[in-house]
């Protein structure tokens, strides 16, 4: 009877739901590749030969736009906790707003490095570029994935899928969300700090 009863249970044995664990997964080697990328900057930056230039103004703003980002989401966890979803799903719309005006300003700072003459490869490029590029395009792609994920749980709040008792979803969202803040602090401050 209790063998019959313990297989029954939905309670993974770990004690952390599967598909919060792989999200755990996936950001370690997120992390693993981002520092990866800065250790080969650093390193790639002693060796010389290496492009000093000011990091355009506009990488604040994106990094306020991201920082309310990371404040909607949470607002939106919260309105979940509370089984508000009206208020669950402005502030998911708000998030996705936020993270595509990101994208957009990070497209238009690139353009503003190239009138820099700071570019990705060529002739005219040096690795510092390249490197600027690489680290704001690979977590511009991630963002994009966060986006998407985004969508998803919006869609599921629309379903009425997302509310106190089913708050995997859009707890999932909103840690990956604040972990994408969080990279992207790090890599702007070491920017700022090694450009």
């Amino acid at each position: 009877m209790l063998a019959n009863e313990a297989l029954n249970t939905k309670e993974p044995a770990t004690g952390i739901h599967p598909t919060r664990f792989l999200l755990m997964l996936m950001m370690v080697s997120i992390f693993m590749i981002f520092a990866a990328y800065t250790s080969a900057y650093i390193v790639r930056r002693n060796e010389g030969n290496w492009l000093e230039f000011d990091l355009p103004a506009g990488f604040l703003y994106t990094t306020i736009l991201l920082v309310l980002s990371s404040a909607t989401v949470q607002w939106a966890w919260l309105a979940a906790r509370r089984n508000d979803l009206r208020q669950v799903r402005l502030a998911l719309v708000l998030t996705f707003g936020l993270g595509l005006a990101f994208l957009v300003g990070q497209w238009l700072l690139w353009g503003q490095l190239i009138d820099q003459r700071v570019f990705f490869a060529g002739t005219d490029s040096n690795p510092s570029g390249s490197f600027l590029y690489v680290l704001t395009g690979v977590h511009g792609f991630h963002l994009i994935t966060g986006l998407i994920f985004l969508l998803i749980v919006v869609r599921k709040s629309f379903k009425y899928q997302v509310h106190s008792r089913e708050m995997l979803s859009i707890g999932n969202v909103t840690i990956y969300w604040h972990f994408l803040g969080v990279l992207w602090l790090y890599l702007y401050l070491f920017l700022l700090l090694n450009h």
